[in-house]
């Protein structure tokens, strides 16, 4: 590790901590991951190295942040891996804050539909890989100002590591973009929840302000079954068997356009799409790919950064 110069810590991961670095040998700014590792008897466990080679597969997409290096260590006599990423100062929340806060300065349309269609690409690349992200938030996206990429971060390790509901800072991981199956207490989820989360970012992006802001999970449904109405089983077959299925109120499903204006018809009907309830029918990140509210979007400078899906 001493080819890295640590510069600050900037962050408290739900692995480890995180801290800027400098590569000695090219002068370039870097993220050093620092994971803790339950070890085996004959090293590092296999888990863990299942799930770094898939990262480095994974980040063969410009649209998720590039793993460059994986550092085996002993520290105090204990293993640490660390994984060396591609430094960037600016995540999706602090770029939205850039030009003011609230739907009183909102972000021009045409970057809302080109992070959308670049968050749309990463997330299918991950999910055509096996891979879901489980916790896609503004803070986990990164935005590179300089060629205006979107990356997704923080992702793939909850297999390894088991993901915590709190991180190391006590901070509760945010429910705002978790999807209802999981807040009722599924189990048998896929990767449509990570849809789910990618229309609260969208909805985000547009009106600048959080859609669903709940501080408890009963609170999140609450945001949710308000605007949305309250699933029925007719809508969604299952629902009330899942375990934290209550007698809810019924509330009638509102016109998202009132709470989002900025969005045309294509954009909310692609925000619709992928807040059905029913996660066997709602849309997948590649299907969103493909849809008309894109169609006005100059998809070239993006798309030849494509790997091929």
């Amino acid at each position: 590790m001493e080819q890295y110069e640590r510069l600050e810590k900037v962050g408290e991961g739900t692995y480890g901590k995180v801290y800027k670095a400098r590569d000695r040998r090219t002068g370039q700014l870097v993220a050093l991951k620092k994971t803790r590792l339950e070890m085996e008897e004959e090293g590092v466990p296999s888990t863990a190295l299942r799930e770094v080679s898939l990262l480095q597969m994974l980040s063969e997409s410009v649209f998720i942040v590039r793993l460059l290096s994986v550092e085996h260590v002993e520290e105090n006599s204990k293993a640490i891996l660390y994984l060396v990423f591609e430094y960037l100062d600016t995540d999706l929340k602090k770029y939205m804050d850039l030009n003011g806060r609230g739907p009183a300065h909102p972000l021009p349309k045409n970057i809302v539909q080109s992070f959308m269609y670049q968050l749309c690409k990463g997330m299918a690349w991950m999910h055509q890989h096996g891979v879901m992200h489980r916790d896609l938030k503004p803070q986990n996206l990164l935005v590179d100002k300089s060629k205006m990429i979107l990356k997704i971060a923080d992702l793939g390790l909850g297999r390894a590591f088991s993901v915590p509901v709190k991180s190391y800072t006590h901070e509760i991981v945010t429910l705002w973009y978790r999807a209802p199956e999981v807040l009722l207490g599924g189990t048998h989820y896929s990767t449509p929840v990570d849809t789910w989360s990618i229309g609260c970012i969208f909805a985000e992006l547009a009106r600048k302000a959080p859609l669903f802001p709940g501080d408890s999970e009963l609170q999140q449904l609450l945001y949710i079954f308000k605007l949305l109405g309250t699933p029925s089983e007719k809508q969604w077959p299952g629902v009330t068997r899942l375990r934290d299925w209550h007698e809810f109120p019924q509330w009638q499903q509102q016109d998202l356009k009132r709470v989002l204006p900025e969005l045309n018809s294509d954009g909310i009907d692609l925000c619709m799409s992928m807040f059905v309830y029913d996660p066997a029918k709602r849309i997948s990140a590649k299907a969103a790919l493909n849809h008309p509210y894109f169609n006005s979007l100059d998809k070239a400078p993006i798309d030849k950064y494509d790997v091929p899906l």
